[in-house]
């Protein structure tokens, strides 16, 4: 395992973190074996957040014993001081530690996010105080907005900024990324394997070992997925001709009818929540059908609103039949309710 820096905070990670969104599938036991087997293998850096679950409590429970080993990254989506306090003390409490390497904004894709988070009582006067009393030590910002993710890290106030990264959603590979070396901020990618949709890993991480600087999150539910991973980082780096064909097999045919949450085509005037709900089909192939069905209940009961009025299709900068699209999902999210309820 080779270690580098995590952007200006002066601490050093593995190359490949680990990612805690699958082990929310785990049980408590399950889930401490493969945490385990992770820092077994050398990977430092664990990433989670307020709203995986029981992710944090699992984590906790696994490294309470073994804190100065690991560098923990987790996120709040509250936009307002109480609120980002309220998830850190919950975080502090199911991490058992009394501090947070690196704390992050999650999702901040629009500017009415931000706004929120810079206001006076928003978010980042909370932090900055919880940073002061050392409960925070570095400060990170997650989005899936391109044009967002450049503003916020010119802003100065972040080590580390996290984005999808991979062969489908490569929007980071030329300007965003050159931007985080030139400022010193670490790159975070997430979503290695577009959020389940590509399924060779072995053509995941060529294309992701392309770029040095890059930190990759995997999830990972298993200790196989760990060491399957770890293997491709032992390997020379060699991308073939095949290996860029298949690269663009996938993108003909997952690349136009793919989400990629940069919330553009939201507010929907109806109130449908659209991002989370056209990443349903994603948390179903990765999640059992009832953890998927709680995961993504609150988006999801808000389809039903949806009349087909349009107004997110000319929003969307990848022309996505967005209506059509989430009324698929829904087909699938209310057949997976009547499997469960059959189960009852």
């Amino acid at each position: 395992m080779k270690y580098r820096s995590l952007g200006n905070t002066g601490m050093k990670i593995s190359e490949v973190g680990f990612g805690c969104i699958p082990i929310i599938r785990l049980s408590e036991k399950e889930a401490v074996t493969v945490l385990h087997h992770g820092l077994d293998r050398g990977i430092t850096f664990y990433d989670t957040a307020n709203a995986y679950a029981d992710s944090e409590k699992k984590i906790g429970i696994a490294f309470e014993n073994c804190r100065d080993k690991v560098v923990l990254a987790t996120k709040t989506q509250r936009r307002d001081a109480a609120g980002m306090m309220e998830h850190l003390e919950n975080s502090l409490a199911m991490l058992r530690t009394d501090y947070i390497d690196l704390f992050q904004f999650h999702q901040v894709a629009q500017a009415h996010d931000w706004q929120a988070i810079l206001a006076p009582g928003g978010a980042l006067e909370g932090a900055m105080k919880a940073k002061e009393e050392g409960k925070i030590r570095h400060l990170g910002i997650t989005s899936h907005s391109l044009t967002m993710s450049i503003e916020l890290m010119k802003t100065g106030l972040f080590s580390t900024i996290m984005f999808p990264f991979n062969f489908i959603e490569d929007a980071a590979k030329d300007e965003m990324i050159k931007l985080a070396q030139e400022l010193n901020i670490a790159f975070i990618a997430m979503k290695p394997f577009a959020g389940g949709v590509i399924d060779s890993a072995s053509l995941a991480f060529k294309f992701l070992r392309q770029y040095d600087d890059t930190i990759v999150i995997p999830g990972f539910d298993t200790c196989h997925g760990i060491d399957e991973v770890l293997a491709f980082y032992d390997q020379p780096h060699i991308m073939t001709e095949e290996d860029h064909k298949e690269i663009n097999r996938y993108r003909e045919e997952i690349g136009h009818q793919f989400c990629r949450r940069c919330e553009y085509c939201q507010p929907c005037p109806h109130g449908v929540m659209i991002t989370p709900a056209m990443g349903y089909a994603i948390v179903a192939k990765r999640m059992s059908a009832a953890t998927a069905i709680k995961f993504s209940q609150k988006p999801m009961d808000t389809v039903p609103r949806c009349v087909e009025c349009g107004a997110c299709i000319p929003r969307c900068p990848y022309n996505l039949p967005i209506p059509t699209m989430l009324k698929k999902y829904y087909s699938l999210y209310a057949s997976h309710c009547q499997e469960q309820n059959s189960k009852n």
